[in-house]
C-alpha cells in the first residue's frame, strides 16, 4: 500500500487586494462569494469586518477564520453560489450537525476550539448576459428593454456568433439573417434560452433544416415569446423578455431547494465526510485531502489531516 499523498487546500497568497480582486473577477464575468465576518465572539482568529472571497472552485481567497471554520465557508459558500441566495453562516462548537431556518446555517463543529462566529455569504454573480443576433426594430427593442431589466444585452450584427454555456440566452431576431449558424451555436454550448422570432410556419421550417437531433430542436422558442397578443416591435420584445424571465425563475426554484430544504447543489457541490471529526467537507481540490489507497479522503483541518496520517488504519473508510 502506498503511502498518503498530501495535499494543502486552496488559500489565497497572503496581501491580496480584495478589493482590486472583485473587481477582477467582475471584469471577467466570473461568479464568487463575498464573505464578510459579522459577529466574533472569543477565541476565534478572525474579527468582525474580516472578508475573504470564495471562487467558484473553492478556493478561498482573505480570511474568515481558521481551517476549521473555512471548511464550512467553502461549503455554504458554493450552495449560496448555487442558489444565488445569501445566507448568515455561523460556526460554533459542538457535535457535528447543521440546523437551517430562513436566511441562515447554523454549524456545529468538534474542531472548532471555543468561540463562535457569524459570517454573511453573499453570491456575487454577473449580470445575465443576452445574445441578441440581428438589427432588426425587434432587435433594437430587446437590447433596450433588457438593460432596463438589469440585463447585459449584447447585440450581434456580423457573422461572428460565439455563444457560451453561461450566457442566460439567445435570441435570433434577424428576419433570415445566420438564423441556422445561430441557433446550431447555441445548441451546441447549451444555452439555457434559445428563441426564433418567426412566424410559425416559417421557424417550422429553419428548425428541420438545423443539423441537430429533435430533442434539441424542441429547445428553440419559436415563436419566440408568451402569446399576448403583441403586435409592436416593444411589445413582442416585452413577450419574450418575459418568457425567459419566467424560464430563469423556475430554473432558480428548482436550484434553490433540496428534500431537505437546503441550497441545492445541482452537481456543483459534491461533499464528502472528515473520517476524524465526522464534519461535512467540500470535495474539491480547494479542500484539504490526501489520497489514500486509490482514494481521495476529505478534511475539516489540518488537525484532522494529521490524526488520519498519524493512524490512517483508525479512520480508514470503508470501500
Amino acid at each position: 500500500m502506498l503511502p498518503p499523498q498530501s495535499s494543502p487546500q486552496r488559500l489565497s497568497p497572503p496581501g491580496i487586494d480584495l478589493a482590486k480582486r472583485a473587481r477582477e473577477l467582475a471584469d471577467r464575468r466570473e461568479r464568487y462569494v463575498r464573505a464578510t465576518v459579522v459577529r466574533a465572539e472569543r477565541p476565534t482568529s478572525a474579527h468582525a469586518g474580516d472578508t475573504a472571497l470564495v471562487l467558484a472552485d473553492g478556493t478561498i481567497e482573505g480570511f474568515v477564520g481558521g481551517n476549521c471554520v473555512a471548511a464550512s465557508v467553502r461549503e455554504y459558500a458554493l450552495k449560496a453560489l448555487s442558489s444565488t441566495e445569501p445566507v448568515l453562516l455561523r460556526v460554533a462548537p459542538g457535535e457535528p450537525s447543521h440546523v437551517r431556518e430562513e436566511g441562515a446555517v447554523n454549524v456545529s463543529n468538534p474542531c472548532v476550539s471555543g468561540g463562535s462566529i457569524e459570517i454573511f455569504l453573499e453570491p456575487r454573480v454577473p449580470a445575465p448576459r443576452v445574445l441578441i443576433v440581428g438589427n432588426t426594430p425587434i432587435a433594437q427593442s430587446l437590447v433596450v428593454l433588457g438593460a432596463d431589466l438589469g440585463m447585459t444585452m449584447e447585440q450581434i450584427t456580423d457573422a461572428t456568433v460565439a455563444p457560451g454555456a453561461d450566457d442566460a440566452a439567445l435570441i435570433v431576431a434577424s428576419h433570415g439573417w445566420e438564423e441556422e449558424p445561430a441557433l446550431e451555436s447555441a445548441l451546441r454550448a447549451q444555452v439555457p434560452y434559445i428563441a426564433l422570432v418567426a412566424s410559425r410556419a416559417r421557424g417550422a421550417e429553419v428548425l428541420a433544416s438545423l443539423d441537430v437531433d429533435d430533442e434539441q430542436r424542441a429547445r428553440v422558442h419559436s415563436p419566440a415569446g408568451l402569446d399576448l397578443g403583441a403586435h409592436t416591435a416593444a411589445e413582442i420584445a416585452l413577450s419574450i423578455l418575459a418568457q425567459l424571465i419566467g424560464e430563469r425563475a423556475v430554473a432558480r426554484t428548482n436550484r434553490t431547494a433540496d428534500a431537505d430544504g437546503e441550497p441545492a447543489a445541482t452537481g456543483s457541490v459534491a461533499t464528502a465526510i472528515d473520517p476524524v471529526c465526522g464534519m461535512s467537507v467540500v470535495a474539491a481540490e480547494s479542500s484539504l485531502h490526501v489520497e489514500y489507497d486509490g482514494a481521495t479522503v476529505y478534511f475539516c483541518s489540518t488537525g484532522c489531516r494529521a490524526a488520519f496520517l498519524a493512524d490512517t488504519e483508525r479512520y480508514a473508510i470503508a470501500p
